[in-house]
């Protein structure tokens, strides 16, 4: 295990520049503020989100993700906005995001498009007085004491939604920042985001949503295949796989027609499977003054 950790903790610290990969998630289709700015506003309610990720459970100083997101729409649904807060703990990194969204959506018949951006701010801190696993890295100039850095970032989207399908593209990093630790440097680059949804009604009480989340950056590319059933709109229950990675169980319940709660767990695929005891994540949603969709009149068989 100590050898181990040694390792990731060289290759995470040690290294002068390096790619960043944007904290991962197994419930990426309740969490598509973070990824895409678009999608503020979308909702057509003012949509709170709370997502708290435990990643390779066993594992000392495995990371710990928690994001906080808001989002609502103005003038007529025209135009969104969105905030979204993460703390992304790796021991003895910590980055901490704030991303301030805007959209503005288009009609295209039954469908809308939403174009955004967001402007960010980054924080990320080292703590020094972290104890590593092999004591003859202690003195490493290499290994930054206690110290942070912060820089401005961008990212942008768009997303296409209608009743049943929703399709995004988006951008973060746009700005590439580069913080520096010392005699060590970290630079973020762009990742790439692509998503697709649809719901499938197979009877009245039960819909089949499967859907595809795609991360890039650089030359590393994953992808997550899910398929949830949703029951009497009341319960849901699926499975998800990406590569590479981990097989994911999901559940999750609206407690009321506002409130929601998922969990999900991440059976570890990859080699790191020796050595954790999985991933786990809890989703809690909540939306206020939530659109009612009404039978037009004009389509109501009694008055044909």
């Amino acid at each position: 295990m100590k050898k181990l950790l040694t390792l990731v903790t060289a290759c995470v610290i040690a290294s002068q520049t390096y790619g960043q990969q944007d904290p991962q998630f197994s419930q990426n289709m309740f969490n598509k503020l973070y990824v895409n700015p678009a999608f503020a506003g979308a909702s057509e309610a003012i949509c709170a989100n709370l997502l708290y990720r435990a990643q390779w459970v066993g594992f000392e100083g495995a990371p710990k993700t928690l994001v906080a997101g808001i989002e609502s729409p103005f003038f007529g649904n025209k135009v969104g906005a969105g905030l979204s807060i993460s703390n992304d703990a790796l021991d003895p990194e910590n980055i901490f995001t704030v991303k301030l969204a805007g959209a503005y959506h288009f009609d295209l018949g039954t469908a809308k498009l939403g174009a955004g951006i967001d402007f960010d701010y980054l924080q990320q801190s080292y703590d020094g007085t972290y104890v590593l696993p092999q004591p003859q890295f202690a003195n490493d100039p290499a290994i930054p004491k206690n110290t942070s850095d912060g820089s401005f970032d961008m990212g942008a989207g768009l997303y296409l939604h209608s009743e049943k399908l929703y399709v995004g593209l988006s951008a973060s990093h746009l700005l590439a920042p580069e913080l520096s630790f010392g005699e060590s440097k970290k630079e973020f680059k762009t990742n790439l985001y692509g998503m697709i949804g649809y719901s499938f009604d197979i009877s009245p009480s039960v819909a089949l949503k499967p859907s595809v989340f795609v991360k890039n950056v650089t030359d590393n590319t994953t992808f997550d295949v899910n398929v949830n059933a949703h029951i009497n709109n009341r319960f849901w229950i699926g499975a998800s796989y990406r590569n590479e990675d981990a097989i994911v169980a999901m559940l999750g319940m609206n407690i009321t027609e506002n409130l929601r709660l998922g969990y999900s767990y991440d059976f570890t695929t990859s080699d790191l499977k020796t050595y954790s005891d999985g991933s786990h994540e809890i989703m809690l949603g909540y939306c206020f003054n939530k659109k009612t969709k009404m039978v037009p009149i004009g389509k109501n068989v009694r008055f044909l």
